[in-house]
């Protein structure tokens, strides 16, 4: 039994949640959400009144943070599949994030940390289903280049001449590479991006003709790469 005399005067980051019984992810969301206030003893540790406090309360933070952990996008994707049993592609997560439906919280070694209570409470399928079709991200060797929306973006683009891009001999600059993009991209994704879209609208030509191209960009489907 713990008495009175054996309680400590002040509790550090790890000595708080361990005696509270939370586990580090959950006492980490708690002083996110304000259930738990910061450090008031100096030296990065709680006084007895701030843990006892929280202590009396211990039920209703557990209850209030949740029980996922704040996960990265393979394991919250991978959740988010099982959740909807649909296929949910490689990019889903950032695209959530990007439309304010799961929230970026940190990162682990240079990947985004997901918030692992916003993921429990995504419950509506069809968010899921409009970010995982925008936010595929297309591969070349395992490596992300760039996402389906970004290409079907550039695909309605007004400012593209297609007739020029397709008259563009190999090996030289092709007009694609002064088309908008999105500013976060780095040249690397640029360059995939419009050679991929070049490959896509020159296989459209010959399915379609070019009279059905020339008056539209069009298009373009997920499976660019195939």
């Amino acid at each position: 039994m713990t008495t009175t005399a054996s309680m400590p005067a002040t509790y550090g980051p790890l000595q708080f949640p361990g005696r509270a019984g939370l586990t580090l992810w959950q006492f980490s969301r708690a002083r996110r959400l304000g259930l738990i206030s910061g450090p008031d003893a100096g030296g990065g540790r709680w006084s007895a009144a701030v843990f006892n406090d929280a202590l009396a309360r211990i039920d209703a933070v557990r209850q209030a943070v949740g029980t996922m952990p704040d996960v990265g996008a393979v394991r919250a994707e991978e959740q988010l599949a099982e959740r909807f049993s649909m296929t949910v592609h490689s990019g889903t997560a950032a695209e959530l994030a990007r439309r304010g439906h799961l929230p970026v919280v940190g990162d682990h070694k240079g990947h985004a940390l997901y918030c692992g209570l916003a993921l429990g409470n995504l419950t509506n399928r069809r968010k899921v289903e409009r970010a995982s079709a925008a936010g595929q991200l297309h591969l070349r060797d395992v490596v992300p280049l760039y996402r389906q929306a970004d290409l079907d973006r550039l695909a309605r683009s007004r400012r593209v001449d297609w007739a020029a891009v397709r008259a563009t001999p190999k090996g030289h600059r092709s007009p694609l590479a002064g088309a908008p993009h999105p500013e976060e991209a780095d040249s690397r994704t640029v360059r995939a991006l419009t050679l991929a879209l070049s490959r896509q609208r020159r296989a459209t030509v010959r399915r379609v003709g070019p009279r059905a191209v020339d008056r539209s960009p069009g298009t373009l489907s997920t499976g660019v790469l195939q």
